[in-house]
This record gives C-alpha cells, sequence and structure tokens, in this order.
C-alpha cells in the first residue's frame, strides 16, 4: 500500500514532476510568462527627421519624443512626426513639394505598423492629399485591408475627410522636374538659356547623377522618404514610412516604403525596421522583415542591419546596378530599433555628412551611419 502524502509532500512532489516533464510529455513545454517591461524610450529615423520644421520649433523626432513620452499612442505620436516633414516644402523627397514623376505629378506612399495593436495600413501612388501616413493610418484603423493604392486610395481618403488638391507640386519640385526634362529630351524642353549641349539626349543615361554632380538635387532628395520607428517606456512599438518615392519614376511605380515587411516592419516582441534609399534592392530582398527576424534570433540591431546589407549586396548582379568595382550602384540605409530600446543606423555607403536622427531622454541629435562598403556608389 503507497504511503499517504501530507499536502506540504504532495505540492513537492507535484511541482518535481512538472519540472521534470519533457517537451513531448502530456504536460508539454511550460508556456513563457509574459513579464511587463520597462525600457529607455527613443525614436530613430532617417536623418530628415532632425533637419526640418515647417516653420516651427520641433523637428520630427523631437516632436514624436515628447508626445510619446506624454502618454500619446506610439503611432499617433511618430505620425505627428513625420507630418511635420511631409508638410515642410524644403524637403523634396516626402509629401508636398516631393519629386514628380515622370510625367510631373507628385504621387505619394506610405505606411505605418502598429506594434501592440498588431495592425498594419498604407497607400501607394496616392495623388493630391500631402500627408499620406494619415491616410495610410485610416486603412490601418478603419478598414480590414493593408494596402490602397491610386484612384481607390485617393477616393478613400476623401471619405475620410482629407482634403484633395489638384497638384503638390511646389515651384522648388516643378523646377527640378523641369531641369530632368530639359537634359533627358532637350529636344523639346528647352534650356531658358539656349545654352544646352546639343548632343545631350545621348547622355540621358546617368541624367540623375549629373543632377546630383550639378547640385540640383541631392542624394537624399533622389530616393527620398522618411522612416520614423520608436518605442515608449512601456516597451510599446511602432513605425511609419512617408515617401515621394524615386524621382522622375514610371507613373504608377511602387517602391518599398508602403509594402509590409520592405519599407516598413513591426514586431513588438521583437523590434522594428526601416529603410530609405533603393527600394527595388529593398523590395526584392524583403529587408525589414529579415532584419526584425534577424533580432528574433538574438542579433544586435547594428548587426542585423549589416548582415541584410551582404545579402542585399550578394543579390545585386546586373551589371547595370554595378559599379566600376563591381559593388552596388545605389544607396540603401536602414534604421533598426529593438525592444531593448537599442538602436542603430547602417547604410551601403555612407559618407562623413550620412547621418540618421535620434532622440532619447538627453535630446535629438544626428549620428553617423555606419557603412558596410567604403567609398560610394559611384565607384
Amino acid at each position: 500500500m503507497a504511503p499517504k502524502l501530507n499536502r506540504r509532500q504532495f505540492v513537492t512532489s507535484a511541482t518535481v514532476g512538472l519540472a521534470a516533464a519533457s517537451p513531448g510529455s502530456a504536460f508539454g513545454r511550460a508556456p513563457a510568462v509574459r513579464t511587463s517591461r520597462s525600457v529607455s524610450p527613443v525614436v530613430v529615423a532617417s536623418g530628415n527627421g532632425h533637419r526640418y520644421t515647417n516653420g516651427g520649433t520641433e523637428t520630427c523626432v523631437e516632436t514624436a519624443f515628447r508626445l510619446m513620452t506624454s502618454g500619446t499612442d506610439v503611432l499617433d505620436a511618430l505620425i505627428a512626426g513625420v507630418n511635420i516633414v511631409e508638410l515642410d516644402p524644403e524637403d523634396a523627397s516626402v509629401g508636398y513639394g516631393g519629386r514628380p514623376n515622370a510625367d510631373g505629378v507628385v504621387q505619394l506612399d506610405a505606411c505605418c505598423m502598429h506594434g501592440p495593436k498588431r495592425r498594419a495600413g498604407g497607400v501607394a501612388a496616392l495623388e493630391g492629399v500631402r500627408t499620406p501616413s494619415n491616410v495610410a493610418q485610416k486603412v490601418a484603423d478603419l478598414t480590414d485591408h493593408h494596402l490602397l493604392v491610386g484612384s481607390g486610395a485617393q477616393r478613400f481618403a476623401r471619405q475620410m475627410g482629407f482634403a484633395i488638391e489638384d497638384d503638390l507640386n511646389t515651384d522648388r519640385s516643378r523646377r527640378m522636374w523641369l531641369d530632368w526634362k530639359r537634359r533627358t529630351d532637350p529636344g523639346h524642353y528647352l534650356d531658358p538659356d539656349r545654352s544646352a549641349n546639343p548632343d545631350a539626349a545621348a547622355r540621358a543615361r546617368g541624367v540623375d547623377h549629373e543632377m546630383l554632380a550639378d547640385g540640383v538635387l541631392t542624394e537624399e532628395e533622389l530616393y527620398g522618404t522618411i522612416n520614423c520607428d520608436g518605442i515608449n517606456a512601456a516597451g510599446e512599438i511602432c513605425g511609419v514610412t512617408t515617401t515621394s518615392g524615386l524621382a522622375w519614376k514610371i507613373p504608377g511605380r511602387v517602391g518599398d516604403s508602403p509594402i509590409l515587411g520592405a519599407g516598413l516592419y513591426v514586431d513588438n516582441e521583437v523590434g522594428a525596421a526601416g529603410s530609405t534609399g533603393r527600394g527595388e534592392a529593398n523590395l526584392f530582398n524583403l529587408a525589414s522583415f529579415l532584419i526584425v527576424e534577424r533580432m528574433r534570433e538574438g542579433a544586435h540591431p547594428r548587426d542585423a542591419g549589416m548582415e541584410v546589407l551582404r545579402r542585399v549586396q550578394a543579390n545585386t548582379v546586373e551589371s547595370r546596378l554595378l559599379n566600376a568595382r563591381g559593388l552596388p550602384a545605389f544607396g540603401l540605409t536602414f534604421y533598426v530599433l529593438d525592444r531593448q530600446g537599442r538602436y542603430a543606423g547602417v547604410s551601403m555607403y555612407a559618407s562623413e555628412t550620412s547621418r540618421y536622427a535620434v532622440c532619447t531622454g538627453n535630446g535629438a541629435e544626428l549620428l553617423p551611419l555606419e557603412p558596410l562598403l567604403d567609398g560610394s556608389a559611384r565607384g
């Protein structure tokens, strides 16, 4: 006859038995216990997140951090931040005054992800709305969809009460487009002073680089975009990416920015990653998703970003996409944040002036990007 156990002995033996149970036993593996965590809040963004104020006193990251740490929902705070850049006509890569497509029309893309709510939304090839990030948030909050495009996105925006404008060009963005047209089609779009090189049509390839060299636009304006990600003290992570897309693109072209997993990816239990630069390279590799998955495996944000940049480099094989050194002839940058509040800004190439924006309790600053490759995309 088995000996009787008192209550203390029963509890002890039961506890030992559960602890010894294998994953394949009837009890299975004990579920992970979710514990609350406290982190130091931080907002991370592309460099234009701490350059423009649209006539106000705060930049994107400063606004987002202030709101986020005052109790505003993280995504609401981040979108309020990027609105500053979307509305600023001096930034020719985002929103109002963004670079037009080949027909001279400004088409905008954006997406957002709310980590705690597991919601996401995006818009692409949207015309007439200065702040596509707000429309993307409406898609996430008020529809069962993740992405609306073109005229459908514009119709949805109108239904949601957004003002639809006929033209989002500014005088500056229109001048930039006209400069591009004169360089690519000099027989029809004449230089005002009639000094255009008659052989310019034969040099259409590489016009963007000429415009960069002539100071007509910057590298940041050529590829554009602002990505902004944040985590609050409760460990809630969100992100948003918004852009006017590649300068002079084929009308209707959609890059990486509005695509979940490419231009942005957020997992509240892991972290967030977003990008600026050549969207096609990012799309082919679903790079932001891949970065978050590497962090899920334990990689530091810097190491995860660098590994994915190497993946992009390895997958770049067409000669038209390679410079004289056989390396990618384009820029691509990732902004990465993990659930511990660690962050990094990594780039395929980076000059001494290449920076990304960070705002913590110590204030906002521009920090140097860490490059994968030496030199520049042009060789």
